[in-house]
């Protein structure tokens, strides 16, 4: 299994969200985040004074996936992520050792499918 962790903007959420829940993933967690990366400081006008702001706001998206679908996560969050300017995100893979769902006890790959109860 892995955990695909992937910071993006926010206006690029809903089309991600609509497109894995119709490939079969509806399982998504989501956190707002504010973080800093290449872009550094950005340089913004606020009631007539200017304002140097250095962490922007992105929201995280966490998803566990079965190896064989992260590549197809993957693909989608770039699809709607990618506009080519700087601030686009990141996405991160990580491996997962193992899941339990706490209701039902089930280990391992079943955690990550969905359930029809």
């Amino acid at each position: 299994m892995k955990k695909i962790e992937a910071f993006v903007r926010h206006e690029s959420f809903e089309p991600i969200r609509a497109e894995l829940l119709e490939k079969g993933f509806p399982s998504i967690s989501i956190s707002e985040a504010k973080g800093s990366g290449r872009q550094k400081g950005i340089v913004e006008q606020y009631r007539g004074s200017t304002v140097t702001v250095n962490v922007r706001p992105k929201l995280k998206l966490e998803i566990v996936v079965a190896d064989e679908d992260k590549d197809l996560v993957v693909e989608t969050i770039l699809k709607h992520a990618r506009t080519g300017e700087i601030g686009d995100g990141k996405i991160f893979v990580i491996p997962v050792e193992e899941a339990i769902r706490i209701r039902t006890g089930e280990h391992g790959q079943e955690v990550t499918q969905s359930h029809s109860d």
